[in-house]
Order: C-alpha cells, then structure tokens, then sequence
C-alpha cells in the first residue's frame, strides 16, 4: 500500500473553481481560463509515494509545489480529486480527523524554521508531542534524543535567537523527528539556508533518511537539490506533471523539451551512477583456466584484458594480454602469478563525479561489485567520458558509447602499451607447435 496517493488533484482558488476544472480537465490551460478570474494552482496531479521513499516534487515558482504539499496533509482542501495517506481518504476526515492524522502520522518542515522564539530548543522539538497530549517528561525524552540525532545535543536550553539559521533549521527537523510520524513532508526546507550549510543538511538528511526509513515528501525548486535526494522527482510546470521518475531516468529521457531545458545545466557526474554507466562485463574467464583458453577468451573478444571471476561471480581479479601471451610462449598451464588481485573496484551506487581519478589510474576498466563482491559491471575509460554527453548532444537522443565509436574497452586491440591482439595469437600457435 502506498504511504501517500495523490489521485488527480486539482486546487482553483475562486468563485468559479468547478467550472475552471471542468474546462481544466479538458486539456486548457491555465491562461485560457483567466476570463473567469481564477488562480489554478494544481491541475490533475497524480502520483503514488512508497513506504520509505524521498519523493521530490519540484518546479519553479508558481508551479503549484507548495500548494500541492498543503493539499498532502489536509492544510487545503483539493478542489477536484483525492489524497489518501495509508489507505484513509484523507478528504473526507472531519477537522479533528484532520487534527489527529496531522499529530500521528504526517510532520511537517517548514521553510522558515516555524519556531517558538520563547521556547527553548527542546520545547520546540517537543511541541508536536505536547499538542499529542504526551507527558512532559516522556516527550522531553524524546525531543533530546532527536535533537541528538540532527547534531544539536548540548543546545537543548538555548532559545531559538541564539542558534544559528542551520541549527534553527536543526530544530524544525528534530521537531519532525520527535513526532515519531511515518511520513514527513518538507516545504523548500532547506532554501533560505547558505549553499555550504544547505550541503550539509541534505547530507544529514540522507544519513537520517538511510537509519530511519521515513516516507518524505520534499519540495524543493533547486534542480540540484532534487537529484541528490529525491529516489524519484516528480516535475511540474504550471500546476501540471510535467515528468515522474528517478533522477537518471529524468536526466537520460526527458519526458518533453521543458524537461530537457531544465535539466541541461545539471552536472551529471553528481547524479549518474556506476551502476547506470557500467557495461556487461565481458571478457571473463574462471581462475582454473590456463593462459591459453583465456588468451583466446580475449582474443574473440577483442580486448586486451579480461577479468577473472569465480563461478559464484566473485572477483579475483584481472589479467593483461600481453602477460598472458608471455606465458603461453613459456608454455605455462596456470594463470597463479599473471591476476592483478589488486585492480580498481567501486561500488555500484558510486557517483560518476568520483570514478575519474580511479580510472585514470587503472591499468583495467573500472570493475562495479555488489557487497559480497560480485562482478556486475565494468566500466571503460571511453564509457566514462561518454557518460558526460548530454542525451541529445549526437542528435539521437543517445551519448555515444566506446562501442558506437569503434572502441571496446580500453582500446580494442591494443594492451595498455599499445600491443597488438595479433602478436599474442601468434606467440599461442608458435607455443602449440
């Protein structure tokens, strides 16, 4: 069951709202409706948010994202469609209903910190609580240890005055966190805060996100922002969806020119992954087999490398043709003393931004292993630069690949040296005879 559904949702602030969704929901427009003197602020949004997950809405001013956000928790009453948080339609609750599911289960981050100036800080972080009715010493308990978790223990008896805009900022999200609720939805959090403290804070939010697995519903106009914490983004552009999906899903296929030119200035490299770059990882070859299958393994491969892996898919690591054509000219059975153990492994889930300098030191394409250190990709120097191309920057929609320019791997054909694949075939017969 999703944590939060949104089912075609529409907000007009005026007198003649209905008629406005009527004509709306025919596909005008918003500016076509002005004659009838209405602010259309959400049109026909639907989406559905999972346990767990950090949704972004986000768009620029007066696209509809904060009216959206109040339509979530019951603040606004949609004009057209539904909310259901949990199963509970919460457009049929009464007030107190309202009142109840905004004390259990849906917080809230305001943008501008929302503080009691004359309470202390741990009276802040506790108010959801004392507005539940807990006890004063129960829900002090519980306000210290979610001050503790933002970084702000040792704060508790300071007034929001003496704190500065980021730990007020601490002090909302403690706030959330002391409620204990399930789903949280912040309102452009973290916008009035300076870039280096606002860094930070989405770091923290994701430290905390990754401990305590809460639904949050994140609004935000940062393009930036959104890629870097949203699991999935929904777009919007004058109170419509404009696109709904994951960052590299909205970056590689824009969903119309509006997204494209949204998403062009973004640097890439901090949302594309290993794991969205990497390629199949061929060659491979078994560590029982001898010089001789795993030069041939190369050659019909047309590389001048090739990883070796255990049938469980586990790395040992790689070797190099020329190693390997060294040792079939030797006649050697085994391939003990020609495995690098040592080659370049990185996590699939590593940003592109920080392959760069561990590329550029291997002697192999980058190998992308799972925790139990799996092979599951790898990732050539030609890919990685490839990765950098906007979608749209070869005219079809597609960056070009190492392969698409003629290249496999590292070259193909050549070791890292510049050997030729050939001279090795020939060391293989000369070594047969």
């Amino acid at each position: 069951m999703p944590a939060v559904r949104a089912e075609n949702l529409y907000k007009v602030f005026g007198k003649r709202a209905d008629k406005a969704v009527e004509l709306l929901s025919d596909g005008r427009h918003r500016d076509e409706i002005a004659d009838l003197n209405v602010t259309a602020a959400v049109i026909d949004v639907s989406f559905e948010v999972q346990p767990g997950e950090i949704f972004v809405v986000m768009g620029l001013s007066g696209s509809g994202k904060s009216t959206l956000i109040r339509m979530l928790n019951g603040l606004l009453t949609p004009t057209a469609g539904r909310v259901e948080v949990e199963g509970t339609d919460i457009t049929a609750l009464s007030k107190p209903g309202l009142r109840k599911l905004r004390s259990e289960k849906i917080s809230m981050v305001f943008q501008h910190f929302a503080l009691f100036p004359h309470r202390t800080v741990k009276e802040n972080a506790a108010y959801g609580l004392e507005v539940r009715g807990v006890p004063k010493e129960a829900r002090e308990a519980k306000a210290v240890e979610a001050l503790e978790m933002v970084g702000l223990a040792g704060w508790e008896d300071k007034v929001p005055g003496q704190l500065s805009g980021g730990m007020q900022q601490r002090v909302g999200l403690a706030r959330a966190l002391a409620a204990d609720t399930d789903i949280i939805l912040m309102d452009e959090a973290f916008s009035a805060l300076d870039p280096l403290i606002r860094r930070d804070m989405q770091t923290q939010l994701l430290e905390l996100q990754e401990t305590l697995g809460k639904t949050i519903i994140f609004i935000t106009h940062d393009l930036n922002e959104a890629m870097r914490l949203g699991d999935r983004i929904c777009v919007l552009r004058d109170g419509r969806t404009a696109q709904i999906g994951t960052a590299e899903e909205i970056l590689n296929d824009p969903a119309n020119d509006y997204v494209a030119q949204f998403v062009e200035d973004v640097d890439r490299t901090r949302v594309l992954t290993a794991s969205s770059v990497m390629e199949a990882p061929i060659p491979v070859v078994a560590p029982d087999n001898g010089p001789r299958a795993a030069l041939r393994t190369m050659r019909e491969n047309q590389t001048s490398y090739a990883f070796v892996q255990r049938r469980d898919r586990r790395l040992v690591g790689g070797i190099k043709e020329s190693a390997v054509g060294k040792a079939v000219r030797e006649n050697a059975k085994e391939l003990t003393g020609l495995i690098d153990t040592e080659i370049e492994r990185v996590a699939p889930d590593t940003a592109v931004a920080d392959l760069f300098a561990q590329a550029a030191e291997s002697a192999f394409p980058l190998a992308v292993v799972d925790g139990d250190e799996r092979l599951v990709g790898v990732i050539p120097r030609g890919t990685l630069l490839a990765a950098l191309a906007t979608p749209d920057e070869n005219g079809d929609g597609e960056a070009e690949t190492a392969e698409s320019a003629g290249e496999q791997g590292d070259g193909a054909g050549k070791d890292g040296e510049g050997a030729a694949v050939e001279e090795p075939a020939a060391a293989e017969e000369g070594g047969s005879k």
